[in-house]
């Protein structure tokens, strides 16, 4: 938290280009915007970024009030998933004599370029403008130097050869940019991956998360990218009771439509219909929602340096979900699950783009939500396994 002098610099400090000024309590386009450019950091200052509102541009406070809806709405930017790679950010109320201000700091992402609605917004100066090809592909340069997590990192016994360029450009591409960056586009189709953290142009090879998405053949450099299907009719594992078993592998934007066909077709079943209200509603053994929701988490939240596949057991009076790699970052059994970190921000990035989730942080609870609503008991998290994250889902059976 800042302390009253150091937001009276930032108030009156009106040549800093770290610092962007408004009155306007409602509008969410321009503060995503500048959100968003000083995520990117393309000054690369290295320093937090300060979005006031309550202040006009010549450095003077408003004399408004803050409500609590518009802290609520500011700190809501970071989860609904416009703005991607998800920003570190964060919202406080400020009283001075001479009124209120919100102050959201902005943290440079480690994983630029950063878009709000498919575009790439940068500081230039005092003000905002969409990044240009030059300006980006320096984003771009930048992050290759700074990647962590696994999915960001380069490939090296890969080629473009090994990816499915018409998933990107038929499938992926249209969700992740926008229509009128896409008409304006005369990169090639390396420098297109790189911008969306698919491919290494410093190594000449694509991500982890490009053999994931997009992969030909994601097993022969990642042995546990699959998921594994077995279906029990016993409420313990025995080879005399199975009666069905597959694997999904392949480009998990191919493998996440498939799944959620055969989940459709093959596990949920319409079991009656409940009468509420004088209205007839339906009702299943387990709700496809959730089940999709958590799946997705699975996939999402991995480790795939692992050689283990997740695995998908049915057994007849519940599901479990066991996935490689236990809570990560600063996720702790002790505030999981209202704090959540991601191994992998790009396929939840690319997630999020196909459909697959809705906001950020929210997958559980709208899960439990789906699952109360049907009449399923609520999922059950097992995260003190070493390595290993399970979630068991019970039938519905009322």
């Amino acid at each position: 938290m800042l302390s009253e002098d150091e937001v009276k610099n930032l108030i009156t400090d009106l040549e800093s280009s770290r610092v962007e000024r408004t009155i306007s309590t409602d509008k969410t386009d321009k503060f995503s915007e500048a959100i968003c450019a000083f995520a990117n950091d393309y000054p690369n200052h290295q320093k937090p970024g300060y979005l006031l509102i309550g202040v006009d541009d010549q450095g003077k406070l408003a004399n408004m009030q803050i409500s609590d809806e518009t802290l609520r709405k500011l700190a809501d930017i970071r989860h609904n998933g416009q703005i991607l790679p998800q920003p570190a950010m964060s919202v406080e109320r400020y009283v001075l004599p001479e009124g209120e201000v919100a102050i959201v700091e902005v943290s440079p992402s480690r994983q630029p370029p950063v878009r709000y609605k498919g575009k790439v917004w940068i500081r230039t100066g005092p003000s905002k403008a969409v990044a240009n090809e030059t300006e980006e592909r320096r984003l771009i340069e930048k992050r290759s130097i700074t990647a962590r997590t696994f999915d960001a990192q380069p490939c090296y016994e890969a080629s473009l050869g090994d990816i499915s360029l018409e998933l990107f450009q038929l499938n992926y591409l249209p969700s992740a940019i926008d229509r009128e960056t896409l008409l304006q586009n005369h990169r090639s189709t390396e420098q297109q991956l790189a911008s969306l953290r698919l491919y290494d142009l410093r190594h000449h090879c694509p991500s982890h998360a490009a053999i994931l998405l997009l992969g030909l053949n994601p097993l022969f450099f990642l042995q546990g990218a699959y998921i594994q299907y077995v279906r029990f009719d016993a409420l313990t594992m025995s080879n005399e009771q199975l009666i069905n078993e597959k694997r999904f592998s392949g480009a998990l934007i191919d493998v996440a439509k498939r799944l959620e066909d055969f989940l459709q077709d093959n596990v949920i079943i319409e079991q009656n219909r409940r009468k509420s209200a004088f209205k007839e509603r339906k009702n299943y053994n387990y709700p496809l929602w959730a089940l999709r929701e958590l799946l997705m988490n699975a996939v999402i939240h991995r480790d795939y340096e692992s050689n283990a596949p997740i695995h998908l057991y049915e057994f007849a009076d519940r599901i479990e979900i066991q996935n490689p790699g236990g809570l990560y970052g600063d996720a702790r059994p002790e505030n999981f699950p209202k704090v959540s970190d991601y191994r992998n921000p790009i396929l939840a990035e690319a997630m999020k783009n196909l459909g697959y989730v809705n906001r950020f942080n929210f997958g559980i609870f709208n899960a439990q939500a789906e699952l109360e609503k049907n009449g399923n008991p609520p999922a059950k998290f097992q995260v003190d396994i070493a390595n290993k994250f399970l979630v068991t889902i019970y039938r519905q059976t009322s």
